[in-house]
């Protein structure tokens, strides 16, 4: 059987999304290291982010792109729904994750911690962000309920994108308060945290080896590590 590789930082949570759905799946894949715009993702991503998947000869970039792939060309747990309406409600809530939810939580709260300058983050990005976190956790709130799982009691592809970054939204300062009032999606993330596959695709912690790596001259944050 061809041999599946996938590339990119374990940091990222695009990354622990394609290697959750491996897991999910039972299929063994090799995880190789390598930062965004690094010779190794340049030479697979026109565009030079992370993840990028080898499947023998076959090449494919973004995430989404991947996921599908996998679920589809594997044996194991189906996770998209066969109804039409709700693939498309799991199609909608991948966009939610990578729309909206990245851009606030990743860039503009976690990723100003790790490139803080000086030590400082930038608090002017983060108060900004603050309330369009609220807005997308009450959104993902009222989703989902009292289910384990954004369309109900089985885990799909939708929850996959999501979980990794509310993970890392909960270890930054701001995010046990702003958990907080969201039950819901703390629920949902104990059901995805007791799952296998969200363990041992666990990232390795953000710390002052990771400061700086992807930095300008000036000590700006040139690239996003995590994708």
């Amino acid at each position: 059987m061809a041999q599946l590789t996938i590339y990119g930082s374990p940091l990222s949570t695009y990354v622990r999304t394609v290697r959750m759905v491996c897991e999910e799946k039972g299929i063994a894949y090799e995880l190789v290291p390598a930062a965004p715009h690094s010779p190794e993702i340049d030479r697979l991503h026109p565009f030079g982010r992370v993840p990028a998947m080898t499947h023998g000869d076959f090449v494919l970039y973004e995430s989404a792109a991947i996921a599908r792939y996998l679920d589809e060309s594997f044996a194991g747990p189906a996770l998209r729904p066969k109804d039409a309406r709700a693939r498309a409600r799991m199609e909608q809530w991948i966009g939610v994750a990578g729309d909206y939810l990245y851009g606030d939580v990743i860039r503009r709260v976690v990723l100003q911690y790790v490139f803080a300058k000086g030590g400082k983050p930038d608090r002017a990005t983060i108060d900004a962000a603050l309330p369009n976190i609220r807005h997308e956790l009450g959104v993902l709130d009222r989703a989902y309920g009292a289910k384990p799982y954004i369309l109900g009691d089985e885990v799909s592809l939708a929850d996959l994108f999501i979980a990794p970054i509310v993970f890392y939204l909960g270890r930054a300062p701001e995010g046990p308060a702003l958990l907080r009032p969201h039950a819901g999606v703390r629920r949902a993330m104990a059901a995805i945290a007791a799952r296998p596959s969200f363990e041992r695709t666990a990232p390795p912690p953000l710390g002052p080896d990771h400061h700086g790596k992807h930095d300008e001259p000036g000590g700006h944050p040139r690239r996003d590590p995590f994708g």
